[in-house]
């Protein structure tokens, strides 16, 4: 596992010049019996440590971490509704506002994303311990799609 994480972090840090991972509550998270030997199984821990040291090694990189408190699951990535709390069985939603249907786990990425990029209005995400307030409104940022101004599908 902990060759796995490496060879994944550094993968991560050397592709990418910003790299967006979500402050997970991993102790809380391993109360729920149903859930505690998978996430216990993945390393989350060692691997956002891992990111954060390959970080600092690389002079132009950056790791920022988004507050826990940030409701990712519960916003649709494409116009920006917030449909609520969601069942975590519920594994696709149907967006009401804008009719997209989302993964709910590919819907949060791209929502942590956005976030720490600061495309979120009032992103919130912490870096070193401390909290920093970004905001910024997507729309004023370009008229491209989202997924065009990160050079995705391009």
């Amino acid at each position: 596992r902990k060759d796995f994480l490496h060879k994944t972090t550094t993968q991560l840090i050397h592709e990418n010049q910003v790299v967006v991972l979500e402050d997970l509550a991993v102790k809380n998270m391993l109360g729920n019996r149903k859930l505690a030997r998978a996430i216990s199984e993945q390393g989350w821990g060692t691997a956002r440590t891992m990111c954060e040291a390959k970080a600092n090694m690389v002079n132009d990189r950056e790791v920022r971490i988004i507050s826990r408190w940030e409701p990712t699951s519960q916003i649709c990535s494409d116009c920006g509704f917030r449909w609520g709390k969601v069942a975590l069985s519920v594994r696709s939603i149907l967006c009401v506002s804008c009719g997209t249907e989302h993964d709910r786990d590919g819907n949060a990425a791209k929502n942590i994303e956005k976030s720490g990029l600061g495309l979120t209005q009032d992103s919130k995400w912490t870096k070193n311990g401390r909290k920093t307030r970004m905001s910024g409104n997507p729309t004023a940022l370009s008229s491209q799609p989202y997924s065009e101004q990160l050079g995705l599908f391009a």
